[in-house]
């Protein structure tokens, strides 16, 4: 150990002073970081009184100098002898003030000397969470300072090597009589970093400044001349300036700029360089697709509550309603007219067999109400009535009960679900005999008004369908077929009236079957519907065979003079050919 006169004039100095004032005027304020200390203090009888005063005088010069607080350095106090005693926890005290006055009421227990049981316990318990040691994953050091006078009466090496295998970083102090050789068992490496070895308590203070030394770094930043725009870090010995996100250090690495982030950034219309990123805003009437970067015609379709019964399209910063063809536009510049607002009886056959299933009911009935929106429905223009038919026939509602869309379209709403079989054959035998009838709600016939017929089906069905499927047909009634799933094509065929390509409809999944509509749509309405404003009359009546009379001899009149017209050509041709002879 080297000597008193071999050290410099100013540590001579610094040994003069007080062990507390000395361990705080070392310098510019210290900055310890967040560590886990725990001091393991010799408290054998060997240790005299003055010089555990000595100790203690150093503990609370030593705690001076260290940046202590929960998220800082945390310090717990453990004394030994022949047993070990904790002082007070490293959860204990968050303020340097609690831990001094604790460590001046320590009381030394004057007995033998296990330090190898004191490491033990300061591995097993000082340094465990529950005594307030941080987690792992924390990755806080921990550090334990075992300061002894003496040698150990028990093993050391083998405890030592576990505790510093767990990560503790083990400083041994010894003072006057301590064994160099256990000092170095317990001490991590490099042991010349790790191990003191002082003359007397009196010389205890050198550790002091070594130990301040070896965990405190010049707190560079604090001292307010680093000139970092942002902000300021500190390392060994010196500092560096960091910019807050979104800027980058300039060449004279204190000041910082903002990061032009458009110039790696390929935006289709402008690009806007922010804090957290560039940005590619669009010009009016664009939108930013999720690539963010290009930009796209807004579709103000998606965007806005259009209105429009059929089809919206986008036109820039406008947009337009279509409606399908054969229907005009409404002057309210979204509406379609309907189907022609003609005369037409039409009854919906519609399946609720177990196969089916509630949920695709649901889709069936909403279907149905989709047919009806397109149609004039009143007693003088359209009227529909609806039959569910599964292993028995039920008529839900006549042509004859409900005269708007709205009355119909709640009532089947209002259908309850029957499950059971599939009697697609006694269903139609009911429509013909029942569904048709004047006493039902249909017009009657004498009124030429198109009689309809449109079932629903999603399977075969488990009776013969073949003799009311014509019968129907036969009673002048133009059938419509329509099948999901697992329907049968050739029944539908069976069902529909010619041609089929006309009459059938089929969709593979209840999910999917409104592409049908208009098909359907177009189909059902008549080709020459009456004029919802005309009087419904039998041609029977005198005025009725007056009109019709007249209407027939304009035709022949005008039927003659075209005849005429062509006789008095061909005379002429005639003419023509003879002259050229």
């Amino acid at each position: 150990m080297r000597g008193l006169l071999s050290w410099p004039l100013a540590t001579l100095l610094l040994l003069l002073q007080p062990w507390e004032t000395q361990l705080q005027s070392a310098g510019p304020r210290c900055h310890t970081g967040p560590m886990d200390l725990v001091f393991v203090i010799d408290s054998s009888r060997s240790v005299r009184p003055f010089e555990f005063e000595t100790m203690r005088q150093f503990l609370v010069g030593l705690l001076r100098s260290l940046d202590v607080g929960r998220n800082a350095t945390r310090v717990g106090v453990i004394q030994y002898s022949s047993q070990v005693q904790s002082v007070f926890p490293l959860r204990a005290f968050s303020r340097r003030e609690d831990m001094e006055r604790a460590i001046r009421d320590l009381v030394p227990l004057a007995q033998g000397t296990m330090t190898g049981l004191a490491i033990q316990y300061a591995m097993n318990v000082a340094f465990s969470e529950a005594e307030g040691a941080r987690a792992p994953e924390e990755r806080v050091p921990r550090v334990a300072v075992i300061v002894t006078d003496g040698r150990p009466q028990d093993r050391v090496a083998e405890v030592a090597a576990q505790a510093r295998a767990r990560g503790i970083e083990i400083y041994a102090v010894g003072v006057q009589r301590a064994d160099v050789g256990s000092l170095r068992a317990m001490a991590s490496p490099p042991l010349d970093e790790h191990v003191f070895l002082v003359e007397s308590f009196d010389r205890i203070q050198e550790f002091g400044l070594q130990f301040q030394g070896r965990l405190c770094a010049i707190d560079l930043c604090a001292e307010g001349a680093h000139g970092c725009e942002h902000h300021c870090v500190n390392s060994p010995g010196s500092y560096f300036c960091r910019c807050r996100l979104g800027y980058v250090l300039q060449q004279d690495q204190r000041s910082c700029r903002v990061i032009d982030q458009c110039s790696f950034r390929n935006c289709q219309h402008e690009c806007v360089s922010t804090l957290a990123g560039p940005q590619c805003p669009c010009r009016e009437g664009y939108d930013l697709p999720p690539d963010g970067k290009s930009c796209q015609v807004k579709d103000l379709c998606n965007g806005v509550d259009h209105g429009c019964e059929f089809q919206c399209v986008s036109e820039g910063l406008s947009y337009r309603c279509l409606c399908p063809e054969g229907r005009q536009l409404q002057a309210d510049g979204k509406s379609c007219n309907r189907c022609r607002e003609g005369h037409v009886d039409l009854v919906l056959l519609v399946d609720g067999s177990k196969s089916v299933r509630p949920q695709n009911f649901e889709l069936v009935k909403r279907f149905v109400n989709q047919i009806v929106d397109f149609l004039d429905v009143s007693p003088e223009g359209t009227r529909i009535g609806l039959v569910q038919f599964s292993s028995r026939v039920r008529t839900e509602f006549p042509l004859g009960r409900y005269g708007t869309a709205a009355e119909v379209k709640q009532a089947v709403l209002a259908v309850e679900y029957m499950e059971r079989g599939t009697m697609t054959g006694l269903a139609l035998r009911h429509m013909v005999e029942h569904s048709f009838s004047e006493a039902q709600g249909a017009r009657p016939r004498v009124l030429n008004v198109p009689r309809v017929g449109l079932v629903f089906t999603d399977g075969r069905s488990q009776d013969d369908i073949s003799v009311w499927a014509a019968r129907a047909k036969e009673e002048g009634i133009v059938m419509y077929a329509v099948g999901v799933g697992k329907a049968v094509e050739e029944e539908l065929r069976q069902i529909a009236s010619e041609p089929a390509e006309l009459h059938v409809s089929y969709s593979p999944d209840f999910s999917t079957m409104t592409h049908l509509l208009e098909n359907l749509k177009g189909s059902i309405c008549p080709e020459e519907g009456i004029s919802a404003g005309t009087e419904l009359r039998s041609p029977c009546e005198c005025e009725s065979l007056v009109e019709f009379q007249d209407r027939t001899l304009g035709a022949l009149e005008s039927l003659t003079q075209k005849l005429a017209h062509l006789t008095a050509r061909l005379e002429n041709l005639e003419n023509q050919l003879a002259t050229r002879k």
